[in-house]
């Protein structure tokens, strides 16, 4: 069994690390393995054998898997941009919630009284991430540390708002996929084109 594998010798620790490093990009990329078939598979490579399947078989089934996938992912795209458009929509119905050109939405919690940062200026901002179903995915405020970074630094729908905001202003930003993480998404909890909530509140520029 694999949990009780022997793991004494540096070939036993090199072998045990590549298997991790496998099985973490087929999750990644949400590929279930028969483990006995795939065990198959490096041994006969690794033994020099002859395949156990032809080339044109391995292809027509590698070729079947990803067309699946691709569905796969452009279905769960179209669901995430019709659950993006509404939240958006009835978001922009509730009172002071202002939509920009782009498309971003900005609600203003604290309106603040300092200086409003330019592109090029350092901020020091708190701030919680979630998506629209109030997954947190990113908070500074949790970790009880704010964040500094450059104003370009960020994400585009950061770059806009920041440059709206006053120094002690707290808003509620609503940012669609497109100013935010686009199709290739963020890590494992923002997918494709996903519309992402923010509470920012901006404490100071700094150099």
């Amino acid at each position: 069994m694999a949990e009780n594998a022997t793991l004494d010798t540096e070939q036993q620790k090199l072998s045990y690390i590549f298997g991790i490093q496998v099985g973490q990009q087929m999750m990644m990329e949400g590929v279930e393995l028969e483990m006995d078939a795939f065990s198959a598979g490096v041994a006969d490579m690794m033994a020099g054998r002859q395949p156990q399947m032809d080339q044109a078989t391995a292809q027509e089934i590698i070729g079947k898997y990803q067309q699946k996938k691709s569905q796969e992912l452009a279905a769960m795209m179209n669901k995430k941009q019709a659950e993006s458009k509404a939240y958006m929509a009835e978001n922009a119905k509730k009172d002071g919630v202002v939509t920009t050109e782009s498309g971003l939405q900005y609600e203003i919690i604290e309106a603040g009284d300092g200086a409003t940062p330019t592109a090029s200026d350092r901020v020091i901002a708190h701030y919680e991430g979630t998506l629209i179903d109030g997954t947190v995915f990113d908070s500074s405020i949790q970790r009880g540390e704010p964040a500094t970074f450059p104003v370009n630094g960020v994400i585009q729908g950061w770059q806009e708002v920041l440059q709206l905001m006053k120094e002690g202003a707290k808003w509620r930003v609503v940012i669609p996929g497109n100013l935010a993480y686009g199709p290739q998404g963020a890590g494992e909890m923002i997918g494709p084109n996903e519309t992402l909530i923010f509470d920012i509140e901006l404490i100071a520029i700094t150099q």
